[in-house]
C-alpha cells in the first residue's frame, strides 16, 4: 500500500503578521504587494537582527582583537555559514559575499581572459559562451562585454512560444568550443523553471563550466548546489527577505582557488610590498574593503526565517497561488499570458500583456487601487522582443501573498478595462 505524504503547509496569516509593511494602506486601499520578483518585503526578525547588530555589536571585521570586533567578525562569518547550509554548499569558504547577483556574475566574468593562467578560464577567438534568450540583463551584458574584450563568440538558446527553453539544438549550441554556459534557473519575467540538469550534463560532457543565475530560485525553491551540479551559482539577498546590497556567489572550491582577485584593497591581501602583493585565499580574496557586515547579518537572519518556515512549504504555497492566479487571470478579457500557462516547472511570477493598453498605464491604474505590480521589460528586453511586446505587466508572489491579493489584482484589471474602453 502506497502512503500519501501530505504537502507541507504554510500559515500565511501568521507569516503576514511578521511583515509590518503589509498592514499599510496605499491610495486608501489595503496594500496588495505583487512585486516580490523585484524585491521582497522584510520580516521583523530580519529588521530586529540588523538593528541589534548596530545597537550592540557594530565594529569592523577581521581587523580587531577587541570584544566588538570579535563579535562583528563572528556575526559576519556566522551569516556565511548559514547561507552555505541553506544552499547545500560543502563549506562556508565556497560562499563569497557580494552586493547582489549582478556583482556575483561580473566576478566570474572577470576571471576569464585571453591570458588566464588556468586553462578553464582562458578565453579567446574560437571559444564560445552560451546563454539564453530569457536571461536577465545581469546574465547577458557581462558576457557580451567579455566577448568583446576577448574575441570569443556569444551564442544562445531560444525560447519556445510556450515560454520554455528551446533545447532542440542543445548539442549544436554546446560543443567542444564552449567554455561556459550561463543560464537562468528561474526566469524573472516568464516564471519558467529551466531544466538545468540537462544543460549541465551536456556542458560537463564537452568540458565547459556552468553558471546558474539563481536570483529567483534561491528565495522560492529548495536549492542544493550539490544536486544542481553547476560550477557557479549567483543569488541575491533582497529577494529572499534580506536587506538590499547583499548577495552571494557560490563556486566550487577549486575554481575559487584558481580565480584572480576581482577588486584590490584591504582584507583581500596576504602580504603587500611596494614591489607587489600576494592574495588571501577565498573567500577573502574576493571581499576587498570593509564588507557589508550588518547586511550579511540580515541575510543570515533571513535564512533562519526561511528555514524556520521550510522552503518546501514556501514552494508548495506558491504553486497553489500560481494555479489560482492563472485561473483568475484567464477570466479577464484581452489578457495574454507571456510564459507558461500550466504548472509544470513554473514559478509564481506571471507576466501578461493587456490588449491595447500600455503596461505603464496598467500599472498606474492598479497602483490607484493599492495593487503593486511591476511594469516594463524587467531587465529582460530580448525576452520581450521574442514575444513581440514592448513591455509587460508582471505580478509576482511570495510566501506572504494571499488569494485575496490576487482577487484585488483581477478587480483592478476590470477598472483598467473601464478606463481604457
Amino acid at each position: 500500500m502506497t502512503r500519501t505524504i501530505p504537502a507541507p503547509t504554510l500559515d500565511v496569516d501568521r507569516v503576514r503578521a511578521d511583515f509590518p509593511i503589509l498592514a499599510r494602506l496605499v491610495n486608501g486601499h489595503p496594500l496588495a504587494y505583487l512585486d516580490s520578483a523585484a524585491t521582497s518585503q522584510k520580516p521583523r526578525p530580519v529588521l530586529d537582527a540588523v538593528r541589534e547588530y548596530y545597537e550592540r555589536h557594530n565594529a569592523n571585521v577581521a581587523r580587531s582583537v577587541h570584544t566588538l570586533g570579535t563579535e562583528a567578525t563572528e556575526a559576519y562569518e556566522g551569516a556565511r555559514a548559514k547561507v552555505a547550509g541553506f544552499i547545500g554548499a560543502g563549506s562556508a569558504d565556497e560562499v563569497v559575499f557580494t552586493k547582489n547577483s549582478t556583482e556575483s556574475i561580473n566576478l566570474v566574468a572577470h576571471a576569464f581572459s585571453s591570458m588566464a593562467a588556468d586553462p578553464r578560464f582562458r578565453l579567446g577567438p574560437g571559444d564560445e559562451i552560451v546563454v539564453s534568450e530569457m536571461e536577465h540583463h545581469s546574465n547577458l551584458v557581462p558576457w557580451q562585454l567579455l566577448c568583446q574584450r576577448t574575441g570569443a563568440k556569444l551564442r544562445w538558446f531560444g525560447i519556445t512560444e510556450a515560454g520554455r527553453l528551446d533545447l532542440t539544438d542543445l548539442d549544436r549550441l554546446v560543443t567542444e568550443r564552449t567554455k561556459l554556459v550561463a543560464l537562468v534557473h528561474y526566469s524573472n519575467i516568464l516564471g519558467t523553471i529551466n531544466p538545468t540538469a540537462t544543460v549541465v550534463a551536456r556542458a560537463r560532457q564537452v568540458g565547459a563550466l556552468t553558471l546558474l543565475d539563481a536570483s529567483q530560485s534561491v528565495p522560492h525553491l529548495p536549492v542544493d548546489v550539490g544536486v544542481l551540479g553547476a560550477d557557479f551559482l549567483a543569488f541575491t539577498g533582497h529577494k529572499m527577505c534580506a536587506p538590499t546590497g547583499i548577495g552571494g556567489l557560490w563556486a566550487r572550491a577549486d575554481l575559487l582557488e584558481a580565480m584572480p582577485p576581482f577588486l584590490g584593497g584591504g582584507s583581500m591581501i596576504e602580504t603587500v610590498l611596494m614591489t607587489g602583493s600576494t592574495y588571501a585565499p577565498p573567500p577573502a580574496r574576493f571581499e576587498a574593503g570593509t564588507p557589508p557586515v550588518a547586511k550579511a547579518v540580515g541575510l543570515g537572519a533571513a535564512v533562519d526565517y526561511l528555514r524556520g518556515i521550510g522552503m518546501a512549504a514556501v514552494a508548495e504555497h506558491e504553486k497553489r497561488l500560481t494555479a489560482y492566479a492563472l485561473d483568475a487571470l484567464a477570466t479577464v478579457p484581452e489578457i495574454r499570458i507571456i510564459g507558461p500557462t500550466d504548472l509544470v516547472d513554473r514559478g509564481a511570477t506571471i507576466s501578461f500583456a493587456f490588449a491595447g493598453v500600455h503596461p505603464h498605464d496598467v500599472g498606474q491604474v492598479l497602483d490607484a487601487q493599492g495593487v503593486q505590480v511591476r511594469v516594463g521589460h524587467h531587465c529582460a528586453r530580448p525576452t520581450c522582443a521574442r514575444f513581440r511586446v514592448p513591455a509587460t505587466t508582471r505580478a509576482s508572489c511570495y510566501l506572504y501573498t494571499t488569494t485575496d491579493e490576487i482577487d484585488a489584482l483581477v478587480r483592478a484589471l476590470a477598472v483598467v478595462r473601464k478606463v481604457f474602453a
